[in-house]
């Protein structure tokens, strides 16, 4: 017989074991993430409960008895991220790009904590993230992404929306033929600078089978974020329109743009002027036949000038004047199609560009001007680079210099990637503080969310899992303490290697911000600037090699973890690329004296550094081809989407944007990099330079990867091949 207090327990563990059928019975959004993520098992370990009485923006109660783990959450997507909160804090887990491990022990840990978000929306990505990461991911790859997203705490994702497929239609609703509006659209890869009206009709015209995977692809990625309750941000209308508008609408005033981004002028973008009605009539237009596909959407964004002047008169009222019917015109076309839907703008523009005389093209005046024909409630700006103010552009932040945004809403985020570029890069302690004063700061106005905009993902995972903590407190992280559970959650351990490596790294590569991270074997051979001894921007210093070296102490003891062998990977090649770096400036120097002059041991160096990186599930140039290959249903839309996605990681597109993304990737080195400087070097006649031009257009225009073998066991041969290299002093 049992005693009161046992039957008590009794029942209470019945009822949990009854809530718990009813949960898998009826499986809520969170729930199906944890299945995908834990199993059903694990996930069934968790009984989830939605309360949107919880006080704050958003938040979650976590509390285990040993048994099972209740979270209760204000949204679904609050749930997940409580849920991922005790694996990593409780059970030493991690969800991640390059894998998960997130097993749970038999009898839990106990926990009972409340954790508040400060804010309402917790954004993630940049608009051409999906250019340089996902502009070919199918939808596993997306379900993995939103799964990823939820874990991690996220609620308002921009991404493309089908934006061209919908686009087309209005086009040609609006008499264009369909080879006027074919001729605007870019390559896929290239969709995000076609949408900020950076370009037209670059690495076109699209295979006709494209928009309806786009518009197919675009509502499996719609329904699974509205089940978790998030608000994706869509593209709309920002005023680009086809040259062919010009035959429907001869007295039009469309302008046309320069970006100079180096591709022929045939590839300009052309907007409409912000007093025609035109302007109006087509985003509305948008909207309805978006809204018509796709349903209601909360939130829109259109920028007319990203990184371009505006084609304003000389007299300063009338620049104002129009500047404040652009922003009308944006803003009226979004509203006439849903009144309650709110314009999203970048703010990266805003302290980045600057005109002719070096100044600042965007002055609070002019910024004001913008944003004075819309209402504060209806108008939400993506603050997006606050580490580039602070420590890049040493300038006070965007919210400081613009008056909180006037009264709009805005969110503040960080830019912590250029391109995809995968060196370890940016000040942790940075990210970790910052923020804070931003909540601190008493004219912050209508500070609504917090978030990161990188222009290319799956690389540097530990600054992203510091800006998902950071978006739920209102406080500085100390970074010593999170680190040392960091490497408990990705290693299984904190051995005192580990410990020492991150104090190195964080005065090295993770003390220092580089706007551009590139190693010098990565440019073109005859892009050496005139003048400057070297334009590699990779940090260097002994300090990093220490770093290394204390990482890789322990290597024996922690290869077991598949985390720490592909951060070890990830350090030893960058280490080996600064090698390459030095020699390859030795060698420039021989070249240029007469005296004789090999590649052979920089090539051993570049080719060891690809055959580690064939053990790093996200440094393939064959799975990027894989994905971009896949949206072709014949052999000749394959090579298409194959080529227009080697475009995007080589020469893009023109001169000053040519090695942007810049991946330190096997395949990429082994196959363009090398072979590159190789071809160069061995062509010593008139005229290489444009012969080195169709080589790199030859490449892009080829298939396939090169096959070479990864190492049986990569951290035996990343100990080896750096220990032959590293001479601390």
């Amino acid at each position: 017989m049992f005693s009161k207090p046992a039957k008590i327990l009794s029942l209470s563990f019945s009822l949990l074991i009854l809530a718990s059928c009813a949960e898998r019975e009826n499986p809520s959004p969170a729930h199906d993430v944890l299945v995908r993520t834990l199993g059903e098992e694990g996930a069934n370990r968790f009984a989830l409960s939605l309360d949107p009485t919880m006080e704050g923006p958003d938040g979650y109660k976590i509390a285990s008895d040993g048994r099972q783990v209740s979270v209760r959450g204000k949204t679904e997507v609050a749930l997940v991220r409580g849920a991922y909160d005790f694996i990593r804090q409780e059970t030493g887990g991690m969800v991640t790009w390059a894998g998960n491990n997130v097993g749970l022990p038999e009898a839990l840990p106990h926990a009972d904590r409340s954790v508040t978000s400060p804010y309402q929306y917790r954004y993630y990505f940049n608009v051409v993230t999906h250019g340089y990461t996902t502009p070919y991911w199918d939808w596993a790859r997306w379900e993995q992404e939103i799964d990823w997203m939820a874990l991690h705490g996220i609620n308002m994702p921009l991404i493309g929306g089908a934006h061209e497929a919908i686009l087309d239609r209005v086009f040609q609703k609006l008499g264009l033929s369909e080879a006027e509006s074919a001729a605007y659209f870019s390559g896929p890869a290239h969709f995000p600078w076609n949408r900020m009206g950076n370009i037209q009709g670059w690495d076109g015209p699209l295979p006709d089978g494209y928009f309806g995977k786009q518009i197919a692809l675009t509502h499996k990625m719609l329904t699974r974020m509205r089940a978790l309750g998030m608000s994706p941000i869509i593209h709309a209308f920002a005023g680009f329109v086809p040259e062919g508008v010009k035959r429907l609408y001869p007295d039009e005033d469309i302008r046309e743009l320069g970006w100079g981004g180096g591709l022929p002028l045939e590839n300009n973008a052309f907007i409409l002027s912000p007093t025609s009605e035109l302007f109006v009539d087509i985003g509305r237009m948008y909207i309805e036949e978006w809204e018509a596909e796709f349903g209601k959407a909360d939130y829109y964004l259109a920028d007319s000038f990203n990184e371009m002047d505006a084609p304003l008169p000389d007299d300063h009222q009338a620049a104002l004047s129009e500047l404040e019917g652009y922003g009308e015109a944006v803003y009226r076309s979004i509203h006439d199609a849903n009144p309650d839907a709110t314009w999203v703008m970048q703010g990266w523009t805003f302290p980045y560009h600057k005109d002719a005389s070096g100044k600042l093209f965007w002055t609070p005046e002019r910024l004001g001007a913008l944003l004075s024909k819309v209402p504060d409630d209806k108008l939400l700006i993506l603050d997006l680079a606050n580490e580039y103010n602070r420590v890049f552009w040493k300038i006070d932040p965007s919210w400081k210099m613009y008056d909180g945004f006037f009264g709009k809403k805005w969110i503040y985020s960080f830019i912590p990637n250029m391109g995809g570029k995968t060196p370890l890069n940016g000040i942790l302690d940075i990210y970790a503080t910052i923020p804070a004063e931003a909540l601190q700061y008493e004219n912050k106005q209508n500070l609504v969310g917090f978030g990161f905009a990188p222009e290319g993902i799956e690389n540097n995972e530990i600054i992203y899992e510091l800006l998902s903590d950071i978006a739920w407190t209102d406080k500085p992280i100390h970074l010593e303490g999170w680190i040392a559970a960091y490497s408990k959650q990705r290693y299984g351990a904190y051995p005192d290697s580990i410990r020492e490596a991150y104090a190195l790294l964080n005065t090295s590569a993770y003390g220092t911000f580089t706007d551009h991270p590139m190693h010098r074997y990565q440019f073109r051979p005859y892009s050496k600037p005139e003048g400057v001894e070297d334009h590699a921007t990779v940090h260097k210093s002994e300090t990093f090699g220490h770093a290394v070296a204390a990482f890789l102490k322990d290597g024996d003891t922690l290869k077991g973890s598949a985390f720490y062998r592909y951060d070890a990977i990830d350090m030893v090649t960058q280490y080996l690329g600064l090698v390459a770096d030095e020699m390859l400036l030795a060698f420039l120097d021989k070249v240029e004296n007469g005296e004789g002059a090999d590649l052979d041991e920089i090539a051993g160096i570049l080719l060891t550094m690809d055959r580690l990186l064939l053990s790093h599930p996200n440094r393939k140039l064959d799975d990027w081809l894989m994905f971009a290959r896949s949206w072709g249903d014949t052999a000749e839309e394959k090579a298409y989407y194959e080529t227009n996605a080697r475009r995007l990681l080589t020469t893009w597109g023109g001169d000053p944007v040519n090695d942007y993304a810049g991946r330190v990737w096997a395949g990429l080195i082994r196959d363009y990099y090398l072979p590159r400087w190789q071809t160069y070097h061995a062509d010593m006649q008139e005229g290489r330079k444009d012969r080195m031009r169709a080589w790199e257009e030859a490449w892009i225009n080829a298939s396939g990867v090169s096959e070479t073998e990864a190492f049986e066991d990569p951290i035996a041969a990343a100990q080896a091949i750096f220990a032959s290299y590293y001479k601390p002093q």
